[in-house]
């Protein structure tokens, strides 16, 4: 069988689950396991330093047009010849959408079966690794490792309670200019880790949202992972936030607890990321009872450490 996946997550999960000899093509943002496989979905923001607000503007500009930011090679995918497309419908910015790809599938010689992944909450992550492992007649798989992840949540549950620890105000800005809320399974990571965030929308989309909201919150904790970025690439559009009105007003500033992360523990939805995401987020929220590990520490920064700091983490 030959599986192609035009989504990230699922090609995480595929590695993670040890299922990759099926895999024969992945998109250019990938995770880095996939490095070495052949690229079939490419993006016009490829291997280009836009800012957040000229992002928002190509995009803004290509939907009102009707275009995509993506295509596919069809040479590429027709020598493939897959049995299997995984694909997606959640966000058109982050990945190819499944109209995109029934449209390149319908020039294939070979029609394999498309297999959209568009999860709105966390147990929908959960699901579709078996839904994956299910495609490639491999479900038991899939069972064993979500129990393992399931174990690692449970533990965090069980701290929370047995210490008594205070739900946390909190903020997660999906991106900075304009500001996004966090929306789909990301308020479950958070309330996972001890936290609750009422700007955020859960099970549903991210939404633009107006800083006067943001500072009438005046979240405890002030957590910012844009989609695509790292804490590096995040840092150098903090003067976004950090020029507005009221910032140094805000609870999470005063108190040394605005935290930069890495995109891909939130809006990534691989289930073993956003495990990842919920111990990060539960270091975040509650240091007092949960320590980071030397991998688990590299994946965030309190932005009151330098800059100096940050590129040696």
């Amino acid at each position: 069988m030959k599986v192609v996946s035009f989504l990230p997550a699922a090609t995480k999960m595929i590695y993670d689950m040890g299922l990759q000899e099926y895999l024969h093509g992945v998109t250019f943002e990938c995770p880095k396991e996939a490095a070495d496989q052949p690229k079939v979905v490419r993006c016009i923001l490829e291997g280009k330093n836009y800012s957040s607000i000229e992002i928002d503007r190509i995009f803004s500009a290509s939907k009102a047009q009707g275009k995509s930011l993506y295509w596919v090679d069809d040479e590429l995918l027709e020598s493939i010849a897959p049995d299997v497309v995984f694909t997606q419908d959640i966000c058109e910015v982050c990945n190819i959408d499944t109209v995109c790809t029934e449209t390149a599938v319908m020039k294939l010689s070979k029609q394999p079966t498309l297999v959209p992944l568009s999860p709105n909450n966390l147990k929908d992550v959960f699901e579709c690794a078996i839904t994956i492992a299910k495609a490639l007649g491999k479900e038991e798989v899939a069972l064993k490792y979500l129990a393992g992840l399931q174990n690692k949540t449970d533990y965090i549950l069980d701290q929370l309670r047995a210490n008594r620890a205070p739900l946390k105000r909190i903020m997660l800005m999906e991106w900075i200019e304009p500001i996004y809320n966090c929306g789909h399974w990301i308020p479950f990571q958070i309330a996972a880790a001890g936290g609750v965030d009422m700007l955020s929308n859960p099970a549903g989309d991210s939404i633009v949202t107006q800083w006067d909201k943001v500072v009438r919150y005046n979240p405890e904790v002030l957590v910012i992972a844009p989609c695509g970025f790292d804490q590096i690439r995040s840092l150098e559009e903090m003067q976004l936030l950090t020029s507005k009105a009221g910032w140094d007003n805000l609870e999470a500033v005063k108190n040394k607890q605005v935290y930069i992360a890495d995109f891909d523990m939130f809006t990534q939805p691989s289930v073993g990321t956003l495990v990842e995401g919920i111990e990060a987020l539960a270091c975040m929220f509650h240091p007092e009872i949960f320590k980071a590990d030397k991998h688990l520490s590299k994946k965030f920064i309190n932005y009151n450490q330098s800059v100096k700091t940050l590129k040696t983490v």
